[in-house]
């Protein structure tokens, strides 16, 4: 089952089950997915992938969301964008940790390395950080992945 079919048959498990956090997440998520299907020139179905971007933006937006909130003392909502964030983090993979982007960091390098016939300089960090990133399949920050190159390169 795809990840669109499964959050509408989730959303529909919610309402029966009046679980208004859950209900209200998943209809945002899917009110944003439909968005996106059509923008653009011609409307077009999402493959898992870009559905799992999607919800990543989410609960990125959730997330910050909170921390504005919380810096304004609105504990109740900070609670609510929260357990929202939750709701959607559950279709997102398992992140990596630390242990498993290191390593694929190092193959990356090591990689580089081997087609360059030298250590990689900084101004082939790019084409690291993408290659770690095709390999890690949206299951990790970008900006840790930049990090974790840039301090493997230094």
């Amino acid at each position: 089952m795809d990840i669109k079919t499964q959050l509408k048959k989730d959303r529909v498990e919610a309402m029966r089950n009046k679980d208004e956090v859950a209900k209200n997440a998943l209809a945002m998520a899917l009110t944003a997915i439909q968005r996106a299907e059509v923008a653009g020139k011609e409307a077009k179905e999402l493959t898992d992938t870009e559905v799992l971007n999607i919800l990543k933006k989410e609960v990125a937006q959730r997330k910050d969301s909170a921390e504005a909130f919380a810096q304004g003392g609105r504990d109740d909502l900070v609670k609510k964008e929260l357990a929202e964030a939750d709701v959607l983090a559950k279709y997102l993979p398992q992140p990596l940790s630390e242990a498993e982007l290191d390593e694929i960091v190092k193959t990356e390098v090591a990689k580089a390395e081997a087609e360059l016939g030298e250590k990689p300089q900084m101004r082939q960090m790019g084409m690291i950080v993408k290659a770690v990133n095709a390999v890690a399949a949206g299951r990790a920050d970008g900006k840790t992945v930049a990090e974790k190159v840039k301090a493997a390169l230094a």
